[in-house]
């Protein structure tokens, strides 16, 4: 390195200063680089080997750079789903004494895909409105703290796996703005921005033949406002009822609980006669699956995921007679004796292919199918084996994907079935 080379970081990783910053980026040697799937940027963007873990690496410039790694952290503190980042690097300069941009350092997010990966020849109509679902749901997270993103995009954001859905993670908080409150205003012009960027890059897709020919580029782009409005009236509107349907009041707090949010002060009034009673939630809070997942096993899944394995938990409760068993001891048996037991099941070789609560996810539709075409109860151990070599073994690797699909490079070999899975052509 050349140059007095200046690294922030929460917690440096020394292999950092073992990476050629005296190279311009799009110079890098390919030993460093690895090679996964990267959506579209307005700055050059690499992926890079670290530590055993990959990181993105962002040219921009050093106040840009400040300023999003500082927004990210925060966001991060306010347990927003976003990338990790990882450091800023200014003071950048070749050899020959040339100033190089500074970068942002951020931890490549395990299992996740750009939208433009989701797709082999074609992105089909369901999954194009899972995406766009998923977005609305981080979208309205972000408002609900006061987070004005400015640039909403598929290209910003980030998709994981979500029990047969997806969650969304931001990616690129650039132009972000937080505020004590957003007005009106501000969170239509989010709103704005995400119908006009989303028919862009659907339509994008659509002329490079890449979009099934039955999905209609601006319809789907308009559902992210039909799919926004009606989560956010849910989290943040007050309704009015008979002071004798008191009943209600739990009916809303389980729909938001079914939506994934907590509520940690919920506002109720009646009227001077005390016929009407009005309620409207002061603060919600997402993760309340997650939570309860993490609270109960320890394990950390997405929030879908969490609620399926909530389910089996809750079921194989009530179907061994654990009913008087504590929660907790309950829960630990059922990690001991059924989730654990299926995770050690799944060969070495293909552990990363999914996450293991998406994997466990998978197995017991997988299981249900088979249960419901041979007409009887499949047993888990039967389940696994079939689900391994049936499914699992015809996925790509998610964990890392080498020689990933991008916007210059199709593989006909592939394709993605009307759930968004992977599976290999026979």
């Amino acid at each position: 390195m050349s140059g007095s080379l200046n690294i922030t970081s929460a917690t440096v990783d020394p292999a950092l200063l073992d990476l050629p910053w005296n190279l311009p980026l799009d110079v890098w040697p390919e030993s460093v680089i690895a090679s996964l799937p990267k959506g579209i940027s307005r700055h050059l963007v690499r992926f890079v080997h670290l530590s055993g873990y990959v990181i993105a690496i962002k040219e921009t410039s050093a106040e840009l750079a400040r300023r999003e790694y500082d927004m990210l952290r925060t966001l991060q503190k306010l347990d927003v789903p976003c990338v990790e980042p990882v450091a800023v690097i200014t003071n950048r300069t070749t050899d020959d004494g040339e100033v190089l941009n500074a970068v942002l350092v951020t931890r490549h997010l395990k299992f996740s895909l750009p939208y433009r990966a989701l797709y082999s020849q074609t992105l089909r109509p369901d999954t194009a409105t899972r995406l766009v679902d998923a977005l609305a749901v981080l979208l309205v997270r972000l408002h609900i703290i006061g987070f004005f993103w400015g640039d909403v995009s598929l290209s910003n954001t980030l998709f994981r796996r979500d029990a047969g859905a997806f969650a969304a993670y931001l990616v690129d908080a650039e132009t972000g703005q937080l505020y004590n409150g957003l007005s009106n205003g501000q969170r239509e012009n989010d709103l704005e921005i995400a119908r006009v960027n989303i028919a862009g890059e659907l339509l994008d897709l659509a002329a490079g033949g890449r979009l099934d020919e039955e999905a209609d580029p601006v319809e789907v782009s308009n559902g992210i406002v039909a799919a926004y409005r009606s989560l956010w009236k849910e989290l943040t509107g007050s309704e009015s009822f008979s002071s004798s349907e008191r009943w209600r009041i739990n009916e809303r707090v389980e729909r938001l609980n079914n939506l994934g949010f907590d509520i940690e002060e919920l506002a109720i009034r009646t009227d001077d006669e005390g016929s009407k009673v009005r309620i409207q939630p002061k603060v919600v809070d997402a993760g309340h699956h997650q939570r309860r997942l993490l609270r109960l096993t320890g394990l950390d899944a997405q929030e879908n995921q969490a609620r399926r394995l909530l389910n089996d938990l809750d079921s194989y409760t009530a179907t061994y007679k654990k009913k008087g068993v504590d929660e907790e001891m309950a829960a630990h048996d059922w990690l001991a004796r059924v989730f654990e037991p299926v995770i050690r099941a799944i060969p070495r070789d293909l552990k990363g292919r999914l996450e293991p609560a998406e994997i466990f996810h998978q197995l017991l539709d997988h299981r249900w199918y088979l249960s419901q075409n041979e007409n009887r109860d499949v047993p888990l151990a039967e389940a696994v084996t079939s689900y391994v070599d049936s499914v699992l073994r015809h996925r790509r690797d998610e964990a890392t994907i080498i020689d990933p699909l991008t916007s210059a490079i199709t593989l006909p070999t592939q394709v993605v079935d009307d759930e968004g899975d992977w599976r290999s052509k026979v």
